[in-house]
Formats: C-alpha cells, sequence, structure tokens
C-alpha cells in the first residue's frame, strides 16, 4: 500500500502565525522586564559587594576527592575500564535490535525510577540506547565518586550527593531533543506545548521576583479553610508565635484527657488536616480526643529573636495554660512531628528538671533527637554554610521560606524538581491540583536566632542527647529525665528523619516506649488513614540496642498506625466526660479554625 501524501501534515500540526507572533511578543516584554528588575536590584546599594562564589563549600570537597582519586589511578582506569566494556557490549546490542535481534539490556532501570515509564524508552533502540548511556555513564561516575579512600565521612557525604544532583540533573527526560515523549507532543501541537513552557518558566520566574520558583500545582484550586483544612473548631488563643485551635467534639463522650498536638514550624500545621479523608484531625475527634492545635506564624524580621527557648515558653507551656483554661484540665497528651517533636523532647527534659507532670503522654512523630546521622540534610550542616546563611538571616532577621524548601526538594530532585522541569516548560502542561505539594508550597520563614541554635546544637553539634549539653530558658536538660510513656512513630524511607536515628531516642528516654516503623516517608507515612488501606507498619515490643536488630524482630502489620496509636494511648487513660466546646471554657472564640496565622502565604 503506497503512503498518503500528506502524511507529514496529517501527523505534525503547524503553528499559528499570528498566535505564535502574539506568544513571542509576550515572552519578548515579560523577558525584557525580568532582566530590567534583574539590573535594577544589582544597582541597589550593598549589591555591589564580591559575592561568595561557592556558598556550599562543594569545590574543596571535591578538590579533595580528586587529589585522593589520583593518588590511586588504578583504581580509576580499573573503574573507566568496567565502564567501557559495558558501553561496547550496549553499542553491540543496540546494533543487534536495529537489526531486529532480541538482546538483554546492559543495564535495567530502578522499577521506582518515574522518568522512564513512556514505552518509547523501550521499544525505540535509539532512545533505549539513550537510556541505557546515560544509565551506565551516571552508575559510573558515582562509582568512581564514592569509592575513593580516604575522604573524611562529610566530605563523602557531600560529594555522593552533589554528584547524584549532577547526574540527575543531566537526564535524558530533562531535554527535549532526548526525550520521545517531549518530541511527540512537540510534533502534535506544532511546538505550541514550548511556547505554553516558556510562558510557564517566566511566570515562575516572575512568582519568584527574578528566582526560579516552580509550580508544582494548580494554587488556585486549594483555599485554606474552604476545601483543605476545614475541620471545624475555633481559636482560643494566641500570641506572637502561635494561635491554639480547639477542634469541635464529634462524639457523644470525650476522653478526660485532652490532646495537644505540636507542629513543625518549617511547614504549616494542616499537613494534619489537609481534607476529611485523610486528616489525623479529624480522626481524633471521632475517636473522642479533644484535639487542641498548635497554629505557628509565619515569623518575620520583628520576631528575629525569638529563641528555641521562646518556642517552649510561648509555645508549649502557652498551650498548655490555655488548655488547662479552655477545659479545667491540666493533664494532657502531647504529639509533636519533627521540629515540633524535637521541642517537645527538651520541653520534657525542662518539665522533668522543673517537676512539672502536665504532659502524661507523648508521641514523637518522625523526630530527631540523636542526629549523629541527620541523613542527608547533613549535607547542608558544615561551618562555612552555616556561616553563610547566618550571615543572611541576620541581614533580613529569618531565613525565607523559599530557601528552606528548596533544600528539602533537592533531597528528591527527580521528583519534587525535575518531573516538574519537564511536565511545565517541555511539555507545556499546567500542574495539576494536589492537596500535598499545595502544602508543600506554603512555606514559611524561620527566625534567624531560632534558627541558628537549633542547626548549630542539635545538627552541627548534636548537644541534645549530652546531659546538659543544651539549657532551656537557662536550664541544662537531659533526656534521660523522660520517664513518661512516649510512642515513637518513624518511616522507613524518610529522607529528612532516617528511621534508624530517630530509634536511638528509644535507648535514652528512661520511661515506658513503644516504638513502631510505618512504610513510605517523612509524610505520607503519617498521614495515613486506616479507610486508605495504603501503607503497613511494622512493631516490635522488644527495643534491643540496635535498629536493625529491632526490625528483624520486628512484626509486619497491615494498614495504617493510627489504631495501634490510639489502642497505646487508650491503655495510659481512658476515662470519659461530657463534650467541650470550643468557648465553652474559659476562653472566648477569637476566629473560626484554621485561623489567621496559617493563611500568611509567602509571594
Amino acid at each position: 500500500m503506497s503512503q498518503p501524501e500528506n502524511s507529514t501534515e496529517r501527523d505534525i500540526k503547524m503553528p499559528d502565525p499570528a498566535l505564535l507572533g502574539r506568544s513571542m511578543a509576550d515572552v519578548a516584554r515579560r523577558s525584557q522586564r525580568l532582566v530590567a528588575d534583574w539590573m535594577k536590584r544589582m544597582g541597589e546599594p550593598g549589591s555591589d559587594k564580591p559575592m561568595n562564589a561557592d556558598p556550599l563549600n562543594i569545590a574543596g570537597a571535591f578538590m579533595d576527592m580528586t587529589a585522593k582519586l589520583m593518588a590511586n589511578p588504578s583504581q580509576l582506569m580499573q573503574a573507566q575500564l568496567g565502564f567501557w566494556q559495558d558501553y561496547m557490549t550496549l553499542w553491540q546490542n543496540t546494533t543487534r535490535r536495529i537489526m531486529g535481534v532480541e538482546s538483554t539490556p546492559v543495564i535495567e532501570t530502578d522499577p521506582k525510577d518515574k522518568r522512564f515509564a513512556d514505552e518509547a524508552w523501550k521499544q525505540n533502540e535509539i532512545f533505549d540506547f539513550i537510556k541505557q548511556s546515560y544509565l551506565l555513564s551516571s552508575r559510573f561516575v558515582q562509582d568512581v565518586v564514592t569509592r575513593v579512600d580516604g575522604l573524611d565521612p562529610a566530605s563523602a557525604r557531600k560529594i555522593d550527593f552533589y554528584t547524584r544532583q549532577f547526574v540527575d540533573a543531566l537526564s535524558p527526560t530533562n531535554f527535549l531533543m532526548t526525550n520521545p515523549q517531549v518530541l511527540r507532543k512537540t510534533a502534535e501541537t506544532g511546538g505550541e506545548n514550548l511556547i505554553r513552557g516558556l510562558n510557564n518558566l517566566l511566570g515562575d520566574l516572575e512568582r519568584g521576583h527574578g528566582k526560579l520558583h516552580i509550580k508544582m500545582t494548580d494554587t488556585d484550586a486549594f483555599n485554606i479553610g474552604e476545601n483543605i483544612a476545614v475541620s471545624p473548631g475555633q481559636v482560643i488563643y494566641e500570641n506572637d508565635l502561635m494561635q491554639l485551635i480547639q477542634y469541635a467534639p464529634a462524639t457523644p463522650r470525650v476522653l478526660t484527657r485532652p490532646i495537644v498536638i505540636f507542629p513543625p514550624w518549617i511547614n504549616k500545621f494542616y499537613i494534619l488536616d489537609l481534607r476529611p479523608k485523610n486528616s489525623l484531625v479529624r480522626f481524633l475527634v471521632n475517636q473522642g480526643h479533644t484535639v487542641f492545635m498548635v497554629s505557628w506564624v509565619n515569623p518575620d524580621a520583628r520576631l528575629s529573636e525569638k529563641n528555641f527557648s521562646d518556642y517552649m515558653v510561648e509555645g508549649v507551656f502557652g498551650a498548655l495554660d490555655a488548655i488547662e483554661s479552655a477545659t479545667g484540665q491540666k493533664e494532657v497528651n502531647a504529639i509533636g512531628y519533627c521540629l515540633g517533636g524535637t521541642l517537645l523532647a527538651s520541653t520534657l527534659a525542662y518539665m522533668a528538671k522543673k517537676k512539672d507532670k502536665r504532659i502524661k503522654t507523648a508521641t514523637f512523630l518522625v523526630t530527631l533527637t540523636d542526629f549523629t546521622d541527620a541523613g542527608e540534610l547533613g549535607v547542608f550542616i558544615d561551618e562555612e554554610q552555616l556561616q553563610a546563611l547566618e550571615d543572611k538571616m541576620n541581614k533580613q532577621g529569618y531565613l525565607e521560606g523559599r530557601d528552606m524548601a528548596t533544600t528539602f526538594n533537592m533531597l528528591r530532585a527527580n521528583d519534587l524538581i525535575w518531573s516538574f522541569v519537564v511536565n511545565n516548560y517541555l511539555l507545556g502542561n499546567e500542574p495539576f491540583p494536589f492537596d500535598l505539594l499545595y502544602w508543600n508550597s506554603d512555606a514559611t520563614r524561620m527566625p534567624a536566632k531560632m534558627h541558628s541554635f537549633y542547626l548549630r546544637n542539635m545538627y552541627q553539634k548534636n548537644l541534645l542527647v549530652e546531659p546538659g549539653g543544651v539549657s532551656m530558658n537557662g536550664v541544662p536538660v537531659d533526656l534521660r529525665d523522660i520517664t513518661i510513656p512516649v510512642y515513637f512513630l518513624s518511616c522507613r524511607e524518610d529522607h529528612i528523619a532516617p528511621w534508624k536515628s530517630t530509634y536511638k531516642a528509644t535507648q535514652l528516654m528512661s520511661g515506658p516506649k513503644r516504638f513502631v516503623v510505618a512504610a513510605s516517608g517523612h509524610i505520607a507515612g503519617v498521614v495515613n488513614p486506616p479507610e486508605g488501606g495504603k501503607y503497613n507498619h511494622f512493631t516490635n515490643n522488644d527495643l534491643p540496642a540496635s535498629p536493625d536488630a529491632w526490625f528483624e524482630g520486628a512484626t509486619e502489620v497491615a494498614g495504617s498506625w493510627w489504631p495501634d496509636w490510639q489502642r497505646w494511648v487508650l491503655s495510659h487513660g481512658a476515662s470519659e466526660t461530657q463534650p467541650r466546646v470550643p468557648g465553652g471554657g474559659k476562653l472566648k472564640p477569637i476566629e473560626p479554625a484554621p485561623g489567621r496565622y496559617v493563611k500568611l502565604r509567602i509571594t
């Protein structure tokens, strides 16, 4: 059968000249404005100061690696020989495939790697060759840099981390001419996807005021208090650092002892109240708990002098005093999430010194107390980087929220950076509305004094595990003084608070302890409602010194950890009382939940 005459015109759409002209004129106008804004900033006072060309202190680590690598050239030669042998095999296999002969791949993609999900990466010989070439090259580079002898551990971690960033950036999926999905879309739309992508890129630069602020989700699809963070309640107390929300009861009887939750102030609290179907708050009130949530303020320069102890005094103690006024109950169960958990542990050690027994049980969600191995975040904690960060914070009084968000996104660059580069800029798509990514993009600032204390004393010096190493409100504290029942929930794939590091707290605190590991990561493993039926968890009543020994003896349990926690907390007090309506005590409502503090976004 002969080929249709106009097959090319049928398969490839030609762009509309008028639309293309208008689009390019708009691109030119917006680009000119961005450049003008940048030039204006360069002309402002102080902008002519010499910039630190290596603020992350990467060059020194790589120079050290290169010197040690050159001192043992045989190791490099051996790696190169293996690489070239694999590459020659790939050439031979590709030739066979072009001739119609099936061949076994030299290197397979990780089943979890979503970058090469398009069928063309397997079915088309050329794209399969590009994919395998990239995988072989990336394996070679990473093998070389991770096998250098004589590097100190900190430099080795930094080299490994930034090598992976480099390798991920060079993936063929990130470029127009080597991504079959993008090429297909370009042919189908006549290049309109690239014009839309360029407009998306300019829009992200404009929103970031000249810095790339990738739009991860449709931010217009969500409104705090309307379709996320909708659990009914009232703000009953507030101060400079936080608002305290009391949620409405949902059962005819409630447990006598209220629950107070201290989320991290790195992010906003509503990760625990995204939507009714995955809301931990909704689960707790349905189980008969009177739930109080701390909503931290998004600080500005006025709060630059707030320190870690201020978060204890105004946050934890402010909440405890308010709960007593609202309910008449002194005793509470407390939950701390991530940094909120680190604050809770520090506060409990302080309370033990002061004989303050208001918190009767404590739950630590993905919380580090021993920072010996803080995961890949440790890459960013060396003296040079801390000094540069402190200089920046001291000038403006806080750490900008986007700086923190960028750091966390780099830990999962393929999922949280490059996938959006491909989707938004190359395919020209609009981001999909996703509540979790909306929350992830809702960054908050860190007060300069507090953040410096936290990074230096916890991450850099690991003083919280030392008796008296950290002082809270002038009192040296010791985690070994904590004797109340505690529940630890950690996550097996957590890249922020590695579960083996969080396990070390079980060997520090002195009271009854339960340790549970959930599947998935720092967020999905925690926010895992029973109805979802998604991630399992592991339990073990024994607490050996080694986390590996704990896991070896653990039992895998299907489904969410939430019911396990509910059984645990009831075992430490299950008396009931009449439901408490927000505002029914001595504290009157200030405004409906979720309050105004959480609605302040960084523009």
